[in-house]
């Protein structure tokens, strides 16, 4: 910190496993993920790649040696997975994550239905090949999951060998854990909070209304996730009480 504030939340230090900061790199040029990382590398834990970008994007290695060199571990978005598993296709997306040196792999089924056992069968052979977060949740807003069945699957998931298990609300925040509105389903959240632990869920919130919630909810050091670039250093703000919709909430009384 460039200078000394009393009454600051404790953040967890880097490398960190509880309290991060996923980011979703939806497109960013090589010189553009230079700067992003310039001034954002000490609020960032995870990059994700969002959803099938990594296909499209030009000079993907470049990208990903400019990660590397912060440390940054980098995984291709769900649905990338999805598109290969559809395509017959597993076994080449392993060898394409080990040809691009992404040891972190998402496991997802929401563009596509898989069995449940079938998903936690791709978990247990991934995690032979590095570090699973899994998605629960459907990007389908007609499809609402009750609360007991998110619990048995993120439990199920994590059994599995899930490193985290990530709650679905699409880039936009507004499926999943959330209404249409881009409202908290606060009753769903609390409940899947009764049984899995905080520390392994990383809760979407790309809107600055669901990170002030979870701030809230869970305090500073909450696993928040499809952050966008130019939100990382507001985000931090946010969780320091240096941000106004949570100034007073670190404040001695």
């Amino acid at each position: 910190m460039n200078f000394n504030l009393s009454q600051i939340p404790e953040r967890n230090k880097k490398p960190r496993n509880h309290g991060i900061t996923m980011v979703m790199d939806k497109g960013l040029s090589v010189e553009e993920a230079k700067n992003f990382m310039s001034i954002a590398e000490p609020h960032v834990d995870i990059v994700k790649l969002g959803f099938g970008t990594s296909f499209v994007t030009p000079n993907l290695k470049q990208k990903l040696e400019v990660y590397a060199s912060y440390n940054i571990p980098v995984y291709f978005g769900g649905t990338l997975f999805e598109a290969f598993l559809i395509r017959n296709q597993f076994e080449d997306y392993i060898s394409v994550c080990k040809e691009f040196g992404v040891s972190y792999m998402e496991v997802s089924d929401g563009s596509i239905e898989i069995p449940h056992a079938e998903k936690c069968g791709y978990i247990e052979k991934l995690t032979k090949h590095g570090i699973v977060l899994s998605e629960v949740g459907s990007k389908d807003a007609a499809h609402i999951i009750p609360p007991y069945k998110w619990i048995e699957l993120m439990r199920a998931e994590l059994e599995a060998g899930s490193t985290y298990v990530i709650a679905e609300a699409r880039e936009a925040g507004n499926v999943g854990i959330y209404r249409g509105s881009g409202e908290v389903r606060e009753g769903l959240v609390q409940e899947i909070l009764t049984q899995i632990p905080e520390e392994k869920i990383i809760w979407e919130a790309p809107q600055k209304a669901q990170q002030l919630y979870f701030i809230e909810l869970i305090g500073a050091n909450v696993n928040l996730g499809n952050i966008a670039p130019s939100e990382v250093i507001p985000l931090e703000t946010m969780r320091l009480g240096l941000r106004g919709d949570t100034f007073h909430m670190f404040l001695d009384k």
